[in-house]
């Protein structure tokens, strides 16, 4: 079914399913940060949500199968159906965004250099800012966040390879992890990381997989956590409202 009239004045594509908990999350958060006092002040979203897409992290570290296609795929569903952008809920699959845009006509908002932008604009004038990762180890591995940080003149703060393993992965990935349904454990393990990155010199930690703010909370940080999913939910609806 074509929704092509909802791109008046503008409307949110949501590429989703990785997991299905963060991209409600994102949809929620693009309810509570739309300046509405009725229905129809509302903006118009569009959600595909997809758990088929194969496991981003997998692909990138251990050249398992690629999500591509299927990303590729969902964002021309989202596009045919009125999109007029689209966000992805996932951090991780920003590695493909570049592979995904000559297949579509609209545009990626990219989370990861708007939440970069968006702590160099918040904490200009507090000297030094180093920045603490929490993300899956494929978005370490590719390099985003860092490079991204870097060119705005942050400096990145990461786990050991052997904590991030323990304490981001397992609270992510784990038998007892969010993407399994559990929240007790993997809140436990994601505070120790929190503390970790704050006692090696972070003075704000990206909450940097759409899972994270799931279990974490800002006043169980000792510095200022930044959830990427909500710079980037902010910047959706500006476009869409100043269209």
């Amino acid at each position: 079914m074509n929704f092509a009239f909802m791109n008046k004045p503008g409307c949110i594509g949501i590429l989703g399913g990785m997991g299905p908990g963060a991209t409600s999350c994102l949809f929620d958060l693009i309810i509570k940060n739309t300046p509405a006092s009725s229905d129809q002040e509302h903006v118009p979203v569009i959600i595909y949500n997809n758990p088929l897409i194969p496991d981003r992290t997998r692909h990138i570290v251990y050249g398992e199968e690629s999500p591509l296609k299927m990303l590729t795929s969902g964002a021309q569903v989202l596009e045919k159906a009125g999109a007029t952008l689209i966000i992805i809920a996932c951090n991780t699959a920003h590695y493909y965004i570049n592979d995904i845009l000559p297949d579509i006509n609209i545009p990626i908002l990219n989370m990861i250099d708007l939440t970069s932008e968006y702590i160099c604009t918040s904490m200009k004038g507090s000297g030094r800012v180093r920045a603490g990762i929490l993300a899956s180890t494929g978005t370490i591995r590719s390099g985003r966040y860092q490079k991204s940080l870097e060119s705005y003149g942050i400096e990145p703060v990461l786990l050991s390879a052997q904590l991030q393993e323990e304490l981001v992965m397992e609270a992510v990935y784990g038998k007892r992890g969010i993407k399994a349904g559990y929240k007790r454990e993997a809140k436990t393990l994601v505070n120790e990381a929190v503390k970790t990155l704050a006692n090696s010199g972070a003075n704000t930690i990206i909450a940097g997989c759409t899972e994270i703010p799931l279990v974490l909370r800002e006043k169980s940080s000792p510095v200022p956590l930044v959830n990427s999913m909500e710079v980037l939910a902010k910047e959706a609806i500006r476009k869409v409202i100043n269209r």
